[in-house]
């Protein structure tokens, strides 16, 4: 029982651990010059990106919301990431408009991280549906 209560934990800081350093990734690149980044011609490829950075926030601030709210049902917390997701989302656009030279604020890039958000929502919730986030431990 204590091996297994010592093992929670570190799962716990573990997923607590990646989803501040995914956090602090996206502020990182979100912020930085845009000529540091490098450039490739994919159209509309940085939306995509905005929808990959924040459907793996929702996903790892959900498992982590989930190890801390362990009585809370799963339709709470996935609203509780969702408005998360949202609203840091939004404050990096508000960040890149007001506080940076080279960066603009984007309300598409705004629909791109909350169409993020929303897959990994859908994700959760089949997985929720049948059952297969019963499996990973609380």
């Amino acid at each position: 029982m204590l091996k297994a209560t010592k093992n929670l934990l570190v799962l716990k800081k573990i997923c607590l651990g990646a989803a501040l350093s995914w956090t602090g990734i996206i502020l990182y690149l979100c912020l930085i010059k845009a000529s540091n980044l490098p450039s490739v011609d994919i159209v509309y490829l940085d939306k995509f990106v905005h929808a990959f950075f924040h459907f793996v926030f929702s996903l790892l601030w959900f498992l982590v919301l989930r190890f801390y709210y362990k009585n809370q049902s799963s339709t709470k917390l996935l609203g509780i990431v969702f408005f998360i997701s949202l609203s840091f989302g939004i404050t990096i656009e508000l960040f890149q408009a007001f506080f940076t030279v080279s960066r603009n604020g984007d309300v598409i890039d705004v629909l791109s991280n909350t169409t993020g958000a929303l897959l990994a929502i859908l994700v959760l919730t089949f997985l929720n549906k049948n059952n297969f986030l019963n499996k990973i431990p609380k």
